[in-house]
């Protein structure tokens, strides 16, 4: 893992995240000593579940039922 000190890293912090988007990790130092450390962002995925809103949802028998007068609207006829 490699080090950078606070001005190096202001000045190429471009490069730096291009390094990280590669996948490197980079530490970046004041006077010699770790105080952060530059990683690549993972976002994290919360498995859908399924049946979550079972019981709060209600279709009507008739949803799929067309209308004429709604048809007659939307293609004229």
């Amino acid at each position: 893992m490699q080090t950078y000190n606070i001005h190096e890293a202001k000045t190429n912090l471009s490069k730096l995240i291009e390094k990280t988007l590669k996948g490197e990790e980079l530490v970046i130092a004041k006077a010699g000593k770790p105080v952060a450390k530059l990683t690549p962002y993972k976002s994290i995925k919360k498995k859908r579940k399924a049946g979550a809103f079972k019981g709060e949802i209600w279709i009507a028998p008739d949803f799929d039922e067309e209308s004429e007068e709604i048809n007659k609207m939307f293609y004229g006829e």
